[in-house]
């Protein structure tokens, strides 16, 4: 599991993490709960935005507090509460076993008798973990951010053809403590940065526009994610600007079926909407169908529902280095993990918190709940859900070189997919035409089209180690009240064979 060389924030550690737990555990053993836990938290968020290289506005938010959520008489009660006295840790639990009792008549009077109960976890005592990163961004002045910033899009709109040029840096800094009634207690640190930059382009002839974006992901790193040891920033900003030019003079694709080579930077998003949520068992059982919909992979289809080709694994995955989803224990005191979601083609795995793990026979939870905030109940969350690279996998290139009539997709844009994660369609940032094995010139108005177990059954190449990128994103939302939480998709470059391509521009016509 990875470790950085820094300790955790000593004015985190110095508020009363443990007087208030003992507080409020021990109120809720007195009251009878079965289970309790003690979540405390604070979230630091700051962002920085620029319009044409001239600050356009900042913010700098903490959210900070603590929770008690408990199972008492088979249901579930929660509290939360930001006074740091004994007494109110004490109180906030009288009332989340005051809520867990109320939650049992309501159950009881809709006719349920469904009973909360957890898988087992073994104890965690006096864990301590943070992210792995060298520089926390929240100790690089201010200036330094919007000088950075400015300088990079001062150079697009030095550019030729670039009218206008976004720019965002987004920081959060997480610290949490957890202690419940089992003798878990963790202490833990997550640093995440997003940077991104948009160029615009505009033909004053006619009026068209249109934009390209750095496909630099989301991470789970500190400041030195903004050098050039990690990304080519360099590379990336001069290539935007000539990207763009090409894209404006670009013609308009002729819909039909193509083979399709999915870089890395559009194919995370795919494996978001169509696996990683697809695999959350809370929604694949029903418990999301009121808002986030419901999953075609049903759980009745575990070990014979045929995902994709033979190719095709994926990991659910708590533990990648510098993922977003990363962590060392989530927020049920379960350690971080990896497992096999689709085995060969084949469903072999959910996503679980220890509830519905427990409810559907597993041993154990893979450590998936998570809340954003201390006032929001731990929900069954996304882990960092990757395709697996081939061990000896081609190139891109390689990739590239053995298509005969293509396109290669770069970036990631627009998404559609229905309640059931099935049917969907997604657009990028860039689509270039594959003529006998080579690049041919961009194309426009491109969209990809399919079901989800066609597109994925389609799949006849996966590229090696060396095309492998951790993508990701920092606003994946779910649950109601609405949660948003990071999480991260790797994948290697891939070939998928015979998918039907929408023209855009047509299809909003009809």
């Amino acid at each position: 599991m990875p470790q950085a060389h820094h300790a955790l924030d000593a004015t985190f550690t110095a508020l009363p993490l443990r007087a208030l737990a003992d507080a409020a555990l021990a109120r809720a053993r007195a009251l009878g709960a079965e289970h309790a836990d003690f979540r405390f938290e604070r979230v630091r968020s700051a962002a920085w935005r620029l319009r044409d290289a001239k600050p356009s506005g900042s913010s700098d938010t903490t959210d900070l507090g603590y929770a008690v959520r408990v199972v008492h008489g088979g249901s579930w009660g929660f509290a939360s509460g930001v006074d740091l006295t004994m007494d109110a840790a004490a109180k906030v639990a009288s009332q989340a076993v005051a809520m867990a009792k109320l939650s049992a008549q309501v159950i009881k009077a809709a006719g349920s008798d469904e009973r909360v109960e957890l898988a087992d976890e073994p104890v965690h005592a006096d864990r301590e973990w943070i992210s792995s990163y060298e520089i926390n961004p929240f100790d690089v002045p201010d200036t330094e951010k919007t000088a950075l910033l400015s300088d990079w899009s001062a150079r697009l709109l030095g550019a030729e053809g670039v009218a206008h040029v976004d720019a965002s840096l987004l920081t959060v800094q997480e610290n949490k403590f957890y202690a419940d009634t089992a003798g878990t207690v963790t202490t833990q640190q997550r640093v995440r940065l997003h940077p991104q930059l948009t160029a615009v382009a505009v033909d004053e002839r006619t009026g068209e526009f249109d934009s390209m974006r750095t496909i630099a992901p989301p991470v789970g790193r500190g400041w030195e994610y903004l050098g050039k040891e990690v990304w080519d920033w360099d590379k990336e900003l001069a290539q935007i600007p000539e990207f763009l030019a090409e894209k404006m003079r670009a013609p308009s694709v002729e819909a039909g079926r193509y083979d399709l080579v999915v870089d890395p930077s559009n194919l995370w998003l795919t494996i978001h909407e169509s696996i990683g949520h697809a695999t959350e068992l809370d929604r694949a059982l029903g418990y999301e169908a009121a808002y986030a919909g419901t999953s075609f992979a049903t759980f009745d289809q575990l070990d014979t529902l045929e995902y994709g080709s033979s190719i095709m694994n994926v990991t659910g995955d708590r533990t990648a280095e510098h993922g977003l989803a990363t962590i060392g224990y989530d927020d049920e005191g379960v350690a971080g993990q990896s497992w096999d979601l689709v085995k060969d083609g084949t469903l072999v795995g959910y996503q679980l918190d220890r509830r519905i793990a427990k409810l559907t026979g597993f041993e154990r939870s893979n450590g998936c709940a998570y809340a954003d905030s201390p006032s929001h109940v731990p929900v069954q969350r996304m882990a960092n859900v990757s395709l697996q690279p081939a061990p000896e996998g081609p190139s891109t290139d390689e990739l590239i070189a053995g298509v005969e009539r293509g396109i290669y997709v770069v970036g990631d844009r627009s998404w559609s997919i229905d309640m059931q994660r099935y049917n969907f369609q997604f657009t990028g940032q860039r689509f270039f035409r594959i003529e006998n094995g080579r690049l041919a010139g961009q194309l426009r108005d491109v969209a990809y089209q399919a079901t989800t177990t066609d597109f994925w059954g389609s799949m006849a190449a996966v590229g090696g180690p060396d095309t492998y990128v951790l993508g990701g994103a920092f606003n994946c939302g779910k649950a109601q009240p609405g949660q948003v939480a990071a999480v991260s998709h790797g994948c290697p470059s891939a070939l998928f064979q015979n998918v039907n391509i929408l023209n855009t521009t047509q299809e909003a016509g009809r």
